[in-house]
């Protein structure tokens, strides 16, 4: 037997992380995605999510946060891993030599506030942008493809966790907590009245007794989410709305 010829060859994996950034812009009901513009050889110019390799020694999560802080500035961030995608010797990124290299993708998903985000320039150029869901470009590699992934991952959250209150301020009446909902999820998703009796009987949200006056209507009331109070739901079946 030729050992040689029998031995088992491991394939070598690059991997790399990608950031599928989304924020709910209030004030137009959109739903955003952050998207780079590259300015590499390769693929110049055109449109991709953020993204770069996992150093020596970083932690996922590391690079996750190191590409976010490089992109944009936030204080209240939502961050979770999403999925892994694979490639095989189809990324410029990094040069290989055998088609036994392969190149990982850990997609993160991300959210964020929307007015609180400030998106970084490199070199005085402006590199990156917010861009509307439905109106996203073909973008380099299969980074629509994750995107869609990470949009329906959002869209499931919505529906059994409270990851709304990530983008509200701390501070919201009923009707902004429903506008941010229709934007995800739709606006048959659930008539107002129906949404707003099935969240107030859930014990969550603490009326402040404070009140925000919106054009000629009568004041609203002002709420906050109690997280110690759904803490005990948390790891159980549960449908938020």
């Amino acid at each position: 037997m030729n050992l040689e010829k029998n031995r088992l060859i491991l394939a070598a994996f690059k991997v790399g992380v990608n950031n599928v950034i989304f924020s709910v812009d209030s004030h137009h009901h959109k739903l955003l995605v952050l998207l780079v513009k590259r300015q590499k050889k390769l693929f110049n110019n055109q449109w991709s999510l953020p993204r770069t390799l996992v150093k020596s020694r970083e932690s996922l999560e590391e690079a996750s946060q190191r590409i976010l802080s490089e992109k944009i500035r936030v204080n209240n961030l939502y961050l979770e891993q999403l999925y892994t995608f694979e490639r095989q010797n189809q990324d410029p990124i990094v040069s290989l030599d055998s088609f036994s290299t392969r190149y990982l993708s850990v997609s993160y998903f991300a959210l964020v506030r929307f007015e609180e985000a400030e998106l970084l320039s490199i070199n005085n150029y402006n590199l990156t942008t917010w861009c509307m869901i439905q109106k996203v470009p073909q973008l380099v590699f299969n980074h629509n493809q994750i995107i869609n992934y990470g949009y329906q991952r959002l869209r499931n959250k919505f529906e059994y966790s409270p990851i709304a209150f990530e983008i509200l301020p701390d501070l919201f009446t009923l009707n902004d907590l429903y506008q941010v909902y229709t934007t995800i999820l739709g606006e048959n998703f659930a008539d107002y009245s129906n949404f707003r009796s099935r969240l107030l009987k859930l014990g969550f949200l603490i009326d402040t007794e404070k009140k925000v006056s919106r054009g000629a209507g009568r004041p609203a009331s002002l709420y906050r989410f109690d997280a110690e109070a759904f803490a005990p739901f948390k790891d159980k079946p549960f449908v938020f709305v």
